[in-house]
């Protein structure tokens, strides 16, 4: 029987250690060694049996990390890991939707041993292949870090939240986007200079175009539609858009109408079929998701029976993405086993995708035109042509014999994704229209 933590030592814990062997030493990796040393006895106590690294894989052993030092072995190949007969849970910290990582794991679920990753892109892609690999080898596949960080979002969905239907998942997804946005509220600068801020203060890669035009963001969307409407992981069906567009001049709008700009990922049921979409959104300024800033994520779930309920925390570095691995060590050292979306492999039902085509909405509309007499007229009869109504309008003016381009903002009532497509299509091609419309669609929330 399992006693309490008594000093420093765990006194009375009688099973033997878990070990575990850990692929990648980058930031993340060193932070869940760092946690497993510091909080073993604290574990061990909770757990019922200690966590212990035994082997670990990295590319440059002689690399100095932010970790204690261990007597475990050291593996050139990461795949070699799922060999050694002593670890029995493999830690997949590489990334990467295949190569390297993927061979890892799967060479890991084959042996039986269980695996615990981070890896959002390895998942939306193969993620139910993955997932059946694991229950024909007895072998649990745990992943709460791979969405969200340190907001236990997955166990929400898959136990939490177990007795409803999910309607809808709302979410704040990558903390690079939601810093560049809150910076550009905030301070009133353009979408480079941000960006180039967030490269220096590690918030963005060198290259940053994996999360600014929403791919990280969509990959995991697509693991938690999985997990919340019990489907098959379709990457291939989300819609996916980025925040290069979003101007400061959008910022500014939007804040006059009443609303801020994030960039949300969303899946929905819809008559015609689950909605999977990441993009630049309008949402109300007096929402809390709205007010979710900085590099923070934020998870909105709607179920019938508990009604809506917001997760928020910080979405991504060492120590909270560490938290949700040893989350997942935990579970699987106390003998805590779930199906890794939640149901059966064989019973995630292919997913019915509702067209991006058919989604109704509210739209921002912004365009950049010469301020001459008909411009107004001209874009109002296309919009007519195509069903489309205004709610509101905003034209910023000009001073007196100023011939600089104005900026003309309308705000739409519902219309179809597919005529307003094909509307600001024509617009576009007005001679009046200086650039291409600018799109930020509109969510209630």
């Amino acid at each position: 029987m399992t006693k309490a933590v008594v000093g420093k030592k765990a006194i009375g814990v009688s099973l033997p250690p878990m070990k575990v062997g850990i692929a990648g030493l980058g930031v993340v990796g060193a932070g869940v060694v760092r946690l497993l040393d510091r909080h073993a006895d604290m574990l061990a106590a909770r757990i019922g049996r200690p966590v212990k690294v035994v082997a670990v894989s990295a590319r440059d052993r002689r690399r100095k990390r932010d970790m204690p030092k261990g007597s475990w072995r050291w593996y050139a190949k990461a795949e070699e890991l799922a060999a050694d007969p002593e670890v029995e849970v493999v830690v997949e910290l590489i990334g990467g939707a295949d190569g390297v990582a993927r061979r890892l794991v799967e060479a890991a679920l084959k042996a039986g041993k269980g695996v615990v990753t981070a890896n959002k892109a390895m998942l939306a892609m193969h993620g139910a292949k993955l997932a059946a690999l694991a229950e024909k080898h007895d072998a649990p596949l745990a992943f709460e870090a791979a969405v969200a960080g340190g907001i236990p979002i997955v166990k929400a969905l898959r136990e939490g939240l177990a007795g409803n239907r999910i309607d809808s998942i709302t979410g704040i997804l990558n903390g690079t986007c939601n810093y560049i946005l809150t910076e550009m509220r905030t301070t009133g600068r353009g979408f480079a200079e941000v960006l180039e801020e967030a490269q220096k203060l590690g918030y963005a890669e060198a290259d940053p175009s994996f999360d600014i035009d929403g791919v990280d963001a969509a990959h995991k969307l697509a693991v938690l539609t999985s997990l919340a409407f019990n489907t098959a992981v379709d990457f291939r069906a989300v819609h996916v858009e980025g925040i290069r567009h979003v101007s400061a001049l959008d910022i500014s709008f939007a804040r006059e109408f009443g609303y801020r700009i994030k960039l949300l990922a969303i899946a929905r049921r819809t008559p015609k079929g689950i909605e999977q979409r990441v993009h630049p959104c309008m949402v109300p300024a007096d929402t809390p998701i709205a007010h979710v800033d900085g590099v923070f994520n934020a998870v909105a779930a709607e179920g019938d029976y508990v009604g809506p309920v917001l997760f928020e925390g910080r979405g991504a570095g060492s120590n909270p993405t560490a938290s949700a691995v040893v989350a997942d060590l935990a579970d699987l050292a106390a003998g805590r086993r779930a199906p890794a979306f939640g149901v059966p492999a064989v019973k995630l039902q292919p997913l019915k995708a509702a067209a991006m085509a058919d989604h109704v909405g509210r739209f921002y509309i912004r365009l950049i035109v010469r301020d001459q007499p008909g411009v107004l007229a001209d874009v109002s009869a296309v919009l007519r042509d195509h069903k489309i109504s205004i709610e509101s309008l905003v034209q910023r003016g000009r001073a007196e014999g100023d011939r600089q381009p104005v900026a003309v903002v309308l705000i739409s009532h519902e219309a179809r994704e597919a005529d307003m497509a094909r509307a600001l299509q024509r617009i576009a091609k007005l001679r009046s229209v200086l650039e291409p419309p600018a799109l930020i669609r509109i969510e209630q929330l």
